[in-house]
């Protein structure tokens, strides 16, 4: 077999020393166009997982390897004079050039032969000549730009200017990032050591602070200057360097996610940042170039041919390059929205930065630096108000206040249907059902949305408050909740517009009924679907008399007793369709501008407000997407936030979606928190997460990160009614109070998680 590499990094030249291990009779040929000892970049991270597939790949250039790395434990965040420290994260480095060398001289010894100062050409001058043409010639591959219709390149252009300087400066054996404000804007810096006297130094800001500075306009010695003037505090006296010198004016770049949908055409393949990228944020291009040239020469070797052996590697890496990719599109993403973070104090800070890839969560920062996170969680605790004494509990554990209503934790039992209700009116499926999951340990539990009228429901089985039978149902569900538990209760009010007049979940989600259906009306005449009928577009009147509704429901959820309201303004309903420019297209002062649009909703919620005490809560459930292009944005999302909170809302239920047929969600674990993140911390109103949360590490690090001040969980608790109670037991938590009646149970289960536990450690 007769193979061209195009391009000598770490890529090319590992997939030439595995396809030679694996095959020591095929001819080789790698094209470089620098130098053997040109390199550009400082240094190279690796995880210990990556030194150990290197190892069982080749055990004579890993031990070189290894020989020259720097390790470090340490993660250090300097930010406003402090340094956070956390430990147990296990990196390592090597500079770029070092390892070019290592892996040129084991090329050599195994025949490949290295063609290095050679104009490299696109892969088509090779392709007859040779049996495969490995692109590995690099981000700005060539050949991915020639075969761009095979290939289907996705190249995503990020925010954020960056700039790879060096520097001999030490760093205390930990990976170091600073964060600078000047008059300018904030920058930041990402330092770690590679060798004895050498330490990577990435200076990043904003396209606005960039833009500032007049960087474009620098040539490197003044943009150099510029940054070490800026982080002189942090430099000890050594300059910061540059080995970028063959490029011309500025060397500030942004960083592009490139993903191809196919990696091979004819004999050509792609490998390494040719085939795909991963942020420097998360210290892993390298990881993925050198793992995916251990897979490219083994499926040559094991497949029969070269098309099959093509797509082997592509079926085997890019499940994998896709994960790392969602973690440094993670990563990548805090860092351009860093300075929505930068007053949080500096220990919550650290620890959105160690969390931010969602690779790394609360339980594994544990098991890496437990010192660390128990004064991390204490801190937590403390800055909601507990006493602390005993063991620091977790951040899920930590009370919460509410104007007068006081929570002792942050977990939420969110609304779910039920479709159990008779005419409207909660049922003793209702009492069981919110009774068990109150008693479960929930700080809060939320009804299901609970309708104004009867044509406001969403279907026959949702119950409502409308009448006085209504009120007295509720009224003894929430004595229960009170006397039994130490749960308080929110009355979730809505109106299901042009979504209503369907059958129950279990016999067709929002499909009409095949008889009985009631008149609907929405902010527009348009149907939620083609298998829904048409509502009518609201009048003037038509919005006096569902405001009415809203109020009366409102007083009577004060007289069952009630902790807490919330008006459902998301998902579509009635209240959603006003604000969604998806489902209003009215041309009157109700449509139009998101102000416009946001008229109705407001003046439904200050309606509310007025009759709803003074010392309970109130809340408001927003979609803060609708998952389309033509509809809410997440930044529209701030605003509209903003704008219930000035309207009395306490705390903002952040949801996403289900406003609109059009639209095209991306789900995942925790897949709404971003858009919780975001309003809590650029506008420091209250939120609260929902959405595929379903573990107690995803509750302690939302919590912890301060990406929601409370977390709802749904389908946990339909299959756990004791979620609350059962996580605490897992995480050792034994301050967690049951029902007296349940001790037994309680002091079995902490027995069986202790014996557990001891034989983890064992």
């Amino acid at each position: 077999m007769r193979i061209a590499c195009l391009g000598g990094g770490p890529a090319g030249l590992y997939f030439a020393i595995s396809l030679k291990l694996r095959q020591p009779d095929a001819e080789v040929v790698l094209f470089e166009r620098n130098r053997a000892d040109d390199t550009f970049g400082w240094g190279v991270v690796l995880s210990d997982e990556t030194l150990d597939n290197l190892a069982q790949n080749d055990p004579v250039s890993a031990a070189q390897i290894r020989a020259h790395f720097a390790y470090w434990d340490d993660v250090a965040l300097v930010h406003q004079g402090q340094k956070v420290v956390s430990t147990g994260h296990g990196f390592c480095g090597i500079g770029r050039k070092r390892l070019l060398m290592i892996l040129q001289d084991r090329a050599r010894e195994l025949g490949v032969d290295l063609r290095f100062s050679t104009e490299v050409g696109t892969a088509d001058e090779y392709m007859a000549d040779y049996d495969v043409v490995v692109a590995s010639d690099g981000l700005n591959s060539r050949t991915r730009t020639a075969f761009e219709g095979a290939f289907q390149p996705d190249i995503d252009l990020r925010t954020c200017q960056f700039v790879w300087l060096g520097t001999h400066q030490k760093f205390d054996d930990a990976f170091t990032f600073i964060f600078e404000k000047t008059d300018k804007g904030w920058l930041w810096a990402h330092a770690y050591q590679f060798d004895a006297d050498t330490a990577t130094f990435i200076v990043e800001c904003s396209q606005a602070t960039y833009d500032a500075y007049g960087f474009a306009d620098m040539s490197q010695q003044d943009s150099i200057a510029t940054c070490q003037e800026i982080f002189r505090d942090h430099l000890g006296g050594h300059p910061l360097m540059t080995n970028a010198g063959h490029i011309r004016g500025s060397a500030w770049i942004r960083f592009p996610r490139v993903l191809c949908q196919h990696w091979s055409h004819g004999n050509v393949v792609l490998l390494g940042d040719a085939a795909a990228t991963a942020h420097f944020s998360i210290g892993s291009g390298t990881k993925l170039a050198l793992e995916s040239a251990i897979a490219l020469a083994e499926n040559l070797t094991a497949q029969p041919t070269v098309p099959e052996a093509f797509k082997a590697y592509e079926d085997q890496r890019q499940l994998e390059v896709l994960r790392l990719q969602s973690a440094a599109r993670n990563s990548v993403e805090w860092f351009e929205d860093v300075e929505r973070y930068l007053d949080l104090d500096p220990i919550q800070l650290n620890y959105s930065l160690l969390t931010r890839s969602q690779r790394i969560s609360h339980e594994n920062l544990r098991a890496r630096d437990p010192v660390w996170l128990g004064a991390a969680e204490r801190w937590f605790q403390e800055q909601a108000g507990a006493a602390v004494s005993g063991p620091a509990r977790a951040p899920m554990f930590a009370p919460f206040a509410l104007r007068d209503m006081q929570l002792k934790n942050r977990v939420v039992v969110s609304p779910m249907a039920q479709y159990k209700a008779v005419d409207g009116c909660p049922t003793d499926w209702h009492l069981v059902h919110y009774g068990e999951r109150a008693k479960g340990g929930a700080g809060l539990v939320y009804t299901e949305m609970t309708c104004v009228s009867p044509d406001g429901r969403i279907t026959p089985g949702c119950p409502g408050l409308y009448a006085p039978e209504h009120e007295t149902a509720w009224r003894r569900l929430v004595d229960f909740v009170h006397a039994e538990t130490e749960a308080k209760i929110c009355c979730q009010i809505g109106h299901s517009g042009r979504k209503g007049s369907t059958r129950i979940g279990w016999e067709g989600m929002d499909q009409r009924l095949a008889a009985g259906n009631w008149p609907l009306m929405s902010a527009s005449a348009l149907p939620w679907s083609a298998d829904n009928d048409t509502p009518r577009e609201m009048t003037r009147d038509d919005m006096d008399a569902v405001t009415a509704e809203f109020v009366a429901a409102t007083e009577m959820a004060d007289r069952a007793g009630f902790d807490m309201i919330e008006l459902h303004a998301a998902h579509g309903y009635l209240i959603s369709s006003f604000i969604s420019p998806l489902s209003n297209v009215r041309d009157d002062a109700y449509g139009g501008s998101l102000e416009n649009r946001m008229r109705y909703p407001l003046e439904v919620f200050a309606a509310m407000r007025a009759v709803w005490p003074e010392g309970k809560p109130m809340s408001v459930r927003i979609s803060a997407t609708d998952w389309s292009d033509k509809g809410i944005s997440p930044e529209e999302s701030v605003e509209i936030a903003k704008m219930f909170a000035k309207a009395g809302a306490d705390i903002v239920d952040v949801s996403a979606g289900q406003t609109s047929t059009e639209a095209r969600p991306v789900y995942g674990r925790m897949f709404q928190t971003p858009f919780s993140d975001r309003i809590r911390n650029e506008t420091g109103i209250p939120t609260m997460a929902v959405g595929n949360i379903f573990e107690a590490d995803h509750v302690n690090s939302i919590l912890m990160a301060g990406r929601a001040d409370l977390v709802c969980l749904a389908r946990p608790h339909l299959s756990d009614p004791y979620w609350l109670l059962h996580a605490a037991t897992a995480l050792g938590d034994r301050q967690e109070n049951w029902p007296l009646p349940y001790h037994p149970g309680r002091d079995q289960a902490w027995r069986l998680a202790d014996r557990d536990a001891e034989v983890t450690r064992a």
